[in-house]
Parts: structure tokens; sequence; C-alpha cells
């Protein structure tokens, strides 16, 4: 979003950040995220006339900034975000992708959507109840997902009187638990959203706190975008053949590039038929290319006249993921209906979508002592657990630690496309809480 003071040539030069909100209901999180847009000046003038005037009918004498970004009936009725908010916003710093997610353990399915693709999760908790369960639980999916960085962002403190005490309490507790998630590290900041406390202005009540707010914090957070150093991976989407007298012979693989990067002349391996052959050409937006890299999308050439289609994976042939049927993963269910042993459904990696069955659901992960609860039978609405899969072709998947992108994927309801649960490929955050080996996944940058 462009504003007034920000040319848009300068936004060009820019990074952009990705993050999310989470919470449990009624912490605060769309008044932070409407004070950071209000304080930040990100606000468009009709949106702010549009919020002033649903205040006063609501009997409101000041703007209510959580109605800029909670626009369902449902939501602004209740007081509660229902839905993923995406809101889009810049700095003279940065530009920022938000994504508000609701607080309500009905809707923490919701919070997966919009965490899937964050670089920063802000978890606020409310001053006066401390972490709870949903705080956890929040946690967790910000563990499971890979999220690299992660803010705690302590609510109302001007509700006990800014008290550092609290606030130093509320720090120990989280980041205790944070540590047996395997979370890297969380920044502590106390804030007052309704009062703009340390959301983009210092406070002037909290002089015993000396670091960032939280837009210093996610104006300067290091962010890594380069996918070129991770494993070179492509999911064709469409094959392009015109066969017209201009291209009689031509033969394209269309897709967008998932991460790493692809060179003319560099051998491949189609997955998961194992054939192997060399990169003749990249056709990008029209103009040949010798070399393209995530994530652009593109049409990649082969010299051999393979067998490939859509859902085929290709890879640099001595860098190509393992091959399998039997895929073991952690889930987050997200459906009403449960998930049972027996259960046939579909599973959507990438480009390609092949029947399977849930072979097994060895365990549940209870969130208040990060255990495993042992052979649950079944998996319902939120609940977090280990599964094993049965596919009726095989897959190429990376673990998920390696590549949130190539290591993901979703069980889907065969009957009417109804999705279950999204997956994680591999080892996670519960296997290295629980001492079960698992990949390394230090520092999560990826």
């Amino acid at each position: 979003m462009t504003t007034p003071t920000q040319p848009a040539e300068q936004l060009s030069t820019t990074t952009l950040l990705r993050f999310a909100t989470a919470g449990s209901v009624d912490d605060g999180k769309s008044t932070l995220v409407g004070r950071l847009l209000h304080d930040s000046k990100s606000v468009l003038t009709d949106q702010l006339e549009a919020v002033e005037d649903a205040s006063r009918k609501r009997g409101q004498e000041a703007p209510d900034l959580a109605l800029l970004t909670d626009g369902l009936r449902a939501e602004r009725e209740q007081g509660i975000t229902i839905d993923v908010a995406y809101r889009y916003f810049a700095t003279p710093r940065r530009r920022f992708i938000l994504a508000d997610t609701p607080g309500h353990v009905q809707y923490t399915r919701n919070m997966v959507t919009g965490a899937s693709t964050a670089e920063l999760t802000v978890i606020l908790v409310d001053a006066r109840h401390g972490v709870v369960e949903q705080t956890r639980r929040h946690a967790a999916l910000t563990a499971l997902l890979r999220v690299p960085h992660v803010v705690l962002a302590v609510n109302k403190m001007d509700l006990v009187d800014y008290a550092e005490p609290v606030f130093a309490a509320i720090t120990r507790e989280f980041t205790a638990y944070a540590a047996e998630l395997g979370i890297p590290a969380a920044t502590a900041i106390p804030i007052s959203a309704l009062a703009g406390d340390n959301v983009v202005e210092p406070s002037s009540h909290m002089d015993w706190y000396g670091g960032p707010t939280v837009l210093e914090h996610l104006e300067t957070v290091p962010v890594s975008h380069d996918l070129t150093a991770c494993h070179a991976r492509f999911p064709v989407q469409y094959v392009i053949r015109p066969q017209t007298p201009e291209h009689p012979d031509y033969r394209g693989y269309a897709g967008q590039i998932a991460a790493g990067a692809f060179r003319i002349g560099e051998p491949v391996t189609v997955l998961p038929s194992g054939r192997t052959s060399t990169i003749a050409g990249i056709d990008l937006l029209g103009d040949s290319v010798d070399t393209a890299w995530a994530p652009q999308s593109v049409t990649i050439r082969l010299t051999d006249d393979v067998d490939v289609s859509r859902g085929d994976l290709i890879a640099p042939s001595d860098d190509a993921p393992a091959v399998t049927q039997d895929v073991e993963a952690t889930v987050c269910h997200v459906a009403d209906r449960p998930l049972t042993i027996g259960q046939r459904v579909l599973i959507k990696h990438t480009t390609r979508t092949v029947k399977a069955i849930v072979k097994d659901i060895p365990s549940r992960l209870t969130l208040d002592d990060l255990s495993q609860h042992p052979a649950p039978g079944q998996l319902v609405a939120n609940d977090i657990g280990r599964v094993l899969v049965r596919t009726a072709v095989p897959l190429a998947l990376d673990a998920y630690a390696d590549s949130r992108r190539t290591g993901s994927f979703l069980l889907i309801d065969p009957a009417d496309g109804t999705t279950l649960a999204a997956g994680m490929a591999g080892g996670s955050f519960a296997a290295a809480a629980t001492g079960i080996p698992g990949p390394d996944d230090a520092g999560w940058d990826f």
C-alpha cells in the first residue's frame, strides 16, 4: 500500500515482512493491528472516517481501532475476530503483509492459514491473565509451522498499572514454554494497544523498559528471502505443447519454482518416475534465460522427450528428494469431522493430488505439558498429532524442517473437497521435545 508520504519508487527498495498476530479472545489483537495502522499513518482518510462513524453509532466516544480489521458483521457484533484479516501497509523502512488471526479456540484452524507463510508471529497475552491454554496452543502452532521469529506482546499493561513484575513473570513463563517447543528466541514487549504504549511510539509510563516498540522491531528484525540456497524444486503445473507451424516440436513444463535455482545444462531428475534429462532451455516472460530462481514462474525445456505431467517434480539429479508412499507427519486437524484410522483421503502436495489412506495415528499432542497421548484413535478439530498416511502412488516430499514449501501438504475429504488437516512431513517440535530423534532444524531460517 502506497501512502501519500511514501512514493512508489521508495517502496521498491524496501524489504517485505509477512507476519501474523495471534492470541486468546479479547487479548486485543485487532486493537493492536488498528493502532499499528493508525499510528504509522497507514489508514486512508475515508477508512478512518468510517470507523469513527461506526464507533459513534455504538456509543463510543473514541474511535474503536479494532474495526479497521474486524470487517465481518458477526465480528463487529460479537467483538471477536472470526476470519483471517489481511492488511497491507508500509513504512519508509519496510513493507508489510499482516494476517490478523482469530483468537477463539473454535477458529484456531484459521491461525494455521495466517501463519503458514509468515516470517514472524506476534503472540498477544493479556497482562491480567498471563499465559493461558490458547497462548500455548498458538505458540505450539508457531513452532510447528517453523515461523522463524516470535514476538510476545504483553498487552493491557495500563490495566495492571504498568507494573514491571507482571511483565517479567509472564515473560519468564512464556520463554520457558517456548524453549520446550524449540522456538529459537522470543522478543517480549510490554504494550497497551488501546493507549498506544510501545506500539509505534515509546511509552512514557514504562521507563523501566528499554527495548524496541512493536513497529521498531518489525522494521528491523532480520528477514531472509533468499530461497536460492534451498534445495532446488520445480513442481510442474502445466505442460505446454502448442503444435503450431511456428512451434511444431515445442514441449515445455510450466510452473513456479518452489525453491532454489535452475540453470541451462543442469542434469535433472523427474519424480516420482526417476527419469533423468538435462535442462535445454528456460523461458521467462517470453524470453530465454540461462538461470531462474524461486519464486519465479517459468517454463523449463528438457533435452530428452521424457514423460512429464502435472504434479511431477523436477529436481537436480544430485539433490533429489526421496520418493515414498509412506508419509509420516505432524498435522493440525482443521475440520469439524474427526480424522480416523482407516479413513480414505486425498493428499495434496504442491501441484499433485493423490489418493491415500490414514494407516495410523500414533499420538496426539497435549499442550499443557507437551506430552504425547499415545494411540488416540482419532483427531478432532484443532488437535495436533502424528499421522502415518499411505499414498496410492509415490510422492517426492522434503522434510518440513528443510523446506516449508515442499514439506507441507493438505489432507482432503474426497467426498466433498473439505480440507481435513494441514500436514508437515518428517520430524516436528514435538519429536525434539520428547527426545525422539528428528531433523536438525536449528535456526529455522529457510
